[in-house]
């Protein structure tokens, strides 16, 4: 009889199913932080405020995707066995 567990997923599954969610995420996000970055506020701010801007957009992908990353790279749960048969 299977195993019921609470994640049916084992450690391949979610990484495989992870990398493609990643990359899609990576992919919105850099439309999205180019638009921000064309924005006249930021365009016409002075040197070190669009460096400040730059850098806070190079780096904030990564918060959104850690819980995405830690669901990766939980451990598969140990499987349960039993015996069919008490040995006597």
């Amino acid at each position: 009889m299977p195993v019921e567990t609470e994640d049916a997923m084992g450690r391949r599954t979610r990484k495989f199913i992870g990398a493609g969610l990643m990359l899609l995420f990576v992919m919105v996000y850099a439309v999205c932080a180019m638009v921000a970055a064309e924005a006249n506020a930021i365009r016409t701010a002075s040197g070190p405020v669009q460096a400040v801007v730059y850098a806070v957009l190079g780096l904030a992908w990564i918060l959104p995707l850690l819980p995405l990353i830690s669901w990766m790279e939980r451990p598969d749960p140990e499987p349960d066995f039993r015996p069919s048969v008490t040995p006597r």
